[in-house]
């Protein structure tokens, strides 16, 4: 059996010493760049992998994330964060790290799971979803100093999201100064472009179904359609409801009596998509172009166009703004160093019904 590869492999192999490959591991900031991407290198090429009860016992670290399981709610969304929470899980481990998931109803409850993990010395950091208006967990973690990312923007009360140096998915420069490092879909450039191949392909009065304004997220993805239309200069109503495939149903068909003019429907979500959908072929309207948002199994089964959020991506943007693009540990930042963010665009996955015959 072929022996297993020693930090003294790693550092023949890259011509450093025992010690720059222990830093390499355990503190990369401290390492010059050329360095530690040496080092990075033999440690691929070589398959070495650090003992990990070893490790966490030098450096004191748990070598774990923390990530809220959130509770089932029903629907056909919740897939997007399943794969999220999958991805970060297998892409923690190809960085010597480990996931740990706990349950939390409310932001308090979350609040006091993560305290008793954090002085327990169970986790290193924290990654949070479902992200919101005057986030109470975001301002406790950063009183306490503990370091995380969020799964979604810190959208502010007027529905703006907090966004730093960089620019967005659909090539605009941000202005704002994050208040905290997050990853995201940019799903104004998903709605955006699903709006632009609609008018495309459908014709120049595309709706809007979305869900009741004052949802950063939503009206995100609201403003992706407005965009597209004005700059089209064309125009369509914009439909609300909550999140629900009957309610979906319901209005979309009572605004198609109203409005039989629409060409198509962009969506906010699978779950509208769907709901609407169904109203056009209860209406005698089966081919009628509908886009929804997460490209869930069951917008696929139904043949309905949807935006993909790539959430795979997202779990490494997570993972490089907590330990940089190739790093093994998390990085303690001071509190006074800017945030970062990671805006990934989405893509629009044409299903043959909506596609050019």
């Amino acid at each position: 059996m072929t022996k297993a590869p020693t930090v003294e492999d790693v550092a023949r192999a890259a011509g450093v010493s025992r010690q720059t490959v222990s830093n390499v591991l355990n503190s990369p900031d401290i390492v010059r760049g050329p360095t530690r991407e040496r080092v990075q290198r033999a440690i691929a090429e070589l398959g070495y992998r650090p003992h990990a009860a070893a490790r966490r016992l030098r450096t004191r670290r748990s070598s774990t994330i923390g990530v809220r399981l959130d509770p089932y709610a029903g629907g056909i969304s919740g897939v997007v964060l399943d794969r999220f929470v999958h991805a970060l899980t297998e892409r923690a481990s190809e960085r010597g790290m480990r996931v740990l998931l706990y349950a939390a109803r409310t932001p308090g409850e979350e609040i006091e799971r993560i305290g008793d993990l954090v002085d327990g010395g169970e986790i290193d950091a924290v990654v949070l979803t479902g992200t919101s208006h005057e986030d109470t967990r975001t301002t406790w973690l950063q009183a306490r100093n503990v370091p995380f990312v969020s799964f979604g923007r810190p959208w502010r009360a007027d529905g703006v999201a907090g966004v730093g140096s960089g620019v967005g998915g659909d090539g605009e420069p941000a202005h704002a100064e994050p208040v905290h490092s997050w990853a995201d879909v940019d799903g104004a450039a998903g709605t955006r472009a699903a709006t632009r191949h609609l008018l495309a392909e459908a014709g120049p009065r595309i709706a809007f179904l979305g869900w009741p304004e004052g949802s950063g997220t939503g009206d995100d993805r609201a403003r992706g359609w407005s965009e597209a239309m004005a700059d089209a200069g064309s125009a369509g109503p914009r439909w609300h409801t909550e999140e629900s495939v009957g309610l979906a149903r319901e209005l979309t068909g009572a605004a198609l009596t109203a409005d039989p003019a629409v060409d198509a429907v962009v969506c906010v979500s699978d779950s509208l998509a769907i709901g609407a959908h169904l109203a056009a072929t209860a209406h005698g309207r089966p081919d009628l172009p509908v886009v929804g948002f997460d490209n869930t199994p069951a917008a696929e089964a139904l043949g309905i166009s949807s935006v993909e959020q790539l959430p795979e991506q997202v779990a490494a943007g997570v993972l490089d703004l907590l330990m940089g693009p190739t790093g093994g540990v998390v990085i303690r930042r001071e509190p006074a160093e800017q945030a970062e963010y990671v805006l990934v665009e989405p893509r629009l996955v044409v299903r043959k019904t909506h596609a050019n015959p």
